[in-house]
Parts: structure tokens; sequence; C-alpha cells
């Protein structure tokens, strides 16, 4: 019996490296907003996972958070540099996994830059609280799952694979090196 791959009569897997993969990373990353902030990955144990939102994404697929020193997160990234982030844009697409290497600063300028009011609920004293730092994560690689004409045409091709009987998925997906 075939896989459902292939059954596809279009193009269901793009591999993506470089600038392209960036691309891909800040799009879907952009329309998710938070993400799954995994830390203790390389351990063997259950990963601590918590909800983060993302600050920033840039076009070389980094991520910038805003982070508390005394956290639990920022003593996991000191223990184990390595974290993964895992998120989904939309109920039925739209969805990324990221693989890479976070480093924690107090850079004052990249704190200015993120700040939003609303954080001052963690952050009572604003933007100059002594205990901000900022997470990057320098993304390694990753995988994506979207589709490629949009939720609406995604589910008439569905809809209609499923009336005639056949493989009519408007999915993509593939790996990401970044």
């Amino acid at each position: 019996m075939d896989s459902i791959n292939q059954q596809q009569p279009e193009k269901n897997h793009e591999d993506l490296q470089g600038p392209s993969a960036g691309q891909l990373i800040k799009e879907l990353a952009d329309k998710a907003d938070t993400c799954f902030f995994c830390t203790k990955i390389t351990t063997g144990l259950p990963l601590k996972v918590r909800p983060m939102s993302v600050r920033k994404v840039d076009e070389q697929g980094n991520f910038y958070f805003l982070s508390a020193d005394d956290s639990h997160k920022n003593a996991d990234i000191r223990a184990d540099k390595q974290v993964h982030l895992l998120f989904q844009g939309s109920p039925h697409s739209d969805f990324l996994s990221v693989y890479g290497t976070a480093t924690i600063s107090k850079d004052q300028e990249k704190i200015k830059e993120l700040w939003n009011p609303i954080l001052k609920v963690w952050f009572t004293e604003g933007e100059d609280d002594p205990r901000i730092t900022v997470i990057k994560v320098d993304a390694k690689e990753g995988y994506y799952w979207d589709n490629k004409h949009g939720n609406a045409v995604a589910f008439a091709k569905t809809l209609a694979g499923a009336i005639m009987g056949k493989t009519l998925d408007d999915s993509i997906e593939g790996k990401l090196k970044v």
C-alpha cells in the first residue's frame, strides 16, 4: 500500500536552508506570537515546558524573549543551553518546531526595544527592573507543517478529496536548517 505522501498529486515536502528557512521561521512564529518554551531537553527526563510570549523574531530565525533572572527557566538555560520551541499559529496550520541554543543577557538596549508596558505585571519596576533578562534563542534547525494556499483552500481541497475518495491535501512540510 502507498503511503499518504506518495498519493499526493501535488508537492507536499520542501526542505529549506539559510535565509529562506529563517524567513519561514519568522513568518510562522509571528503568526503564533506565543510558544511552548522547552528546557532540559538533553537530560533524558521529562522536558520542562512553559508558555512564553515571543518578543521578536529576526530574519535569521533568532528569537528574543524577556525573562526574570531568578526564574526556573533561566536556571535551566544556565545548566543546559539547548532549548526547543513549539508553535501553533492556527488550529489547522502554521505549526513550527525549532531547536536552538539559548543565551541570557542583561542588554539594556535590547530590553528597551522589546519592552511592552503589559510586562509590568511581571517586572513591577518597569523596563529598568533589575530582574529583567533577554533570552536569545539562536535557531539551529527545525521542522514545519503548513498549507500552501491558506486555510480556506486547504479545507475545500480536503472536503473535495473526501467526496472523491482521493488525497487532495494542501499541506506542505519540511526540515529547516538555519
